[in-house]
């Protein structure tokens, strides 16, 4: 090979030589952006029954039609020829008495109900 050749030959090499490192060496993956963490949304409820103890609740409606504990909570349902009205007690920490935390107020054919109106109606 000349002296004239040398350059041309080594670039040539270099360039062969690069384009099968690349293929050897794997490329690092795209990294994803990091999701924000997902936010949580408590429900809030504002009606005369949250924060009730399960004695007081039957203090004002008498005896439930349905008492149904499953896992941590406990629902009372209580009926009356207007409404049907579901009372969901959960403890905020272990050990602690259950309160009232979610209340559901429906008509006997399905339809939503106003909570406190349907309480009121209930009420012994």
């Amino acid at each position: 090979m000349t002296r004239n050749h040398r350059p041309l030959a080594l670039t040539a090499l270099a360039m062969l030589l690069s384009g099968c490192g690349a293929s050897a060496i794997p490329r690092p993956a795209a990294i994803p952006p990091k999701a924000p963490p997902p936010t949580v949304v408590k429900p809030v409820q504002h009606n005369a029954l949250i924060g009730s103890s399960t004695d007081a609740v039957g203090r004002m409606f008498g005896k439930p039609r349905l008492d149904v504990t499953e896992g941590a909570g406990r629902k009372l349902q209580f009926a009356g020829a207007s409404c049907i009205l579901d009372i969901y007690f959960y403890s905020a920490r272990a050990g602690a008495d259950p309160v009232a935390t979610h209340v559901d107020a429906r008509t006997p054919d399905g339809r939503n109900a106003e909570v406190d109106g349907c309480a009121n109606s209930l009420r012994r």
